[in-house]
């Protein structure tokens, strides 16, 4: 199992020497996510500054950059780091997709992604090959990739893609055309033995492949702290968390597993009524030991290793890499230390 950190650089110019630190703690990877910032540009300076660890967005948004846009971006950061980077990517949901980027959605996000998928990989072949480019599918359509366009062979072309999802088609594409998984945050243990894994293979099994060729990864809810403050602090945090993400439809299908339909309409219907600072008062407690790992600092990654052997390939932890933080400090310095046993 690998251990990954996923870092929020609100300065660029910081972005360097927070990668330099993941790499000397022995993380084996390095994720950014598209949420205020873009997801690229730190990790042009991480892959400047370290050697050995995987760099990867956790995730971008795929559907409002053109495959090409995506493809050069990913081109460049694969030569860059010299075959360490993973493109991760997202569909988001149609809200944000139309009305915060403005920009195509086609009502069939599952195959869309697809198609995405497919014009990558064809992109980067006429990229390696310096060819022309012929790409027709059902969202996507290139024909046209002059000599002076074409950025030319690397010697890492093989750029692995991951998807992220929660239900079972997007888990089903992942099966059949990604490298790698991103599970959701919010999933439980239960939800990965009987859906995730399940769908993820179903796909695989549909183009000759198997689950084992596709690497799962996630950053986990924990809850810690180095006294009763901290952990308190902690569990309201990670209560809000699995609140929030209860109280929206499109994760139902986690909670029906468990049987906690109701729990998710009661989340949803405070949310209405604008009751936000509330919310996390209704997660009990063995909800919050279902949906995340609680433990002291120094035996929560073995408490997380247990939980998730067999079932995932890489984790992290629910919150950014912040050595500057005392508490996270020692937090991130027992992982570092479980990792090398």
């Amino acid at each position: 199992m690998k251990f990954d950190v996923t870092i929020f650089p609100n300065d660029l110019n910081t972005a360097a020497d927070i990668a330099r630190q993941v790499e000397a703690y022995g993380f084996d990877g390095l994720w950014t996510a598209e949420a205020q910032h873009n997801p690229f540009l730190p990790l042009t300076h991480a892959a400047s500054a370290t050697n050995h660890i995987n760099l990867g967005t956790g995730i971008a948004v795929a559907f409002p950059r053109s495959p090409m846009v995506t493809a050069q971006i990913a081109w460049d950061l694969a030569a860059q780091s010299n075959g360490r980077f993973i493109l991760g990517l997202g569909t988001q949901i149609k809200v944000h997709i139309v009305k915060r980027f403005s920009a195509q959605w086609d009502d069939k996000p599952v195959s869309q992604l697809r198609d995405y998928i497919g014009a990558l990989r064809k992109i980067w072949q006429s990229f390696q090959e310096t060819s022309g480019l012929r790409y027709r599918g059902d969202h996507y359509s290139f024909g046209v990739l002059p000599p002076f366009f074409n950025p030319g062979p690397i010697e890492h072309p093989d750029i692995p893609i991951y998807i992220a999802g929660v239900g079972p088609a997007l888990c089903r594409l992942g099966g059949e055309a990604a490298n790698g998984f991103h599970v959701h945050s919010f999933h439980t243990p239960q939800y990965l033995q009987d859906v995730i894994r399940p769908a993820i293979a179903e796909g695989a099994e549909k183009v000759g492949r198997s689950l084992s060729d596709v690497s799962l990864s996630c950053a986990v809810f924990v809850v810690t702290g180095r006294n009763e403050e901290e952990i308190q602090r902690n569990t309201i945090e990670i209560k809000s968390q699995i609140a929030f993400y209860a109280s929206t439809p499109s994760y139902r299908r986690v909670l029906d597993v468990h049987g906690w339909g109701d729990f998710g309409e009661a989340m949803n219907r405070l949310t209405k009524e604008g009751k936000w600072h509330e919310m996390w008062q209704h997660v009990s407690d063995e909800i919050l030991h279902t949906f995340a790992v609680v433990a002291p600092p120094e035996d929560l990654p073995y408490a997380v290793r247990e939980r998730y052997d067999g079932l995932l390939d890489r984790v992290g932890y629910y919150f950014p890499f912040s050595p500057e933080d005392e508490t996270r400090r020692i937090i991130w310095e027992h992982a570092s230390q479980a990792m090398s046993e």
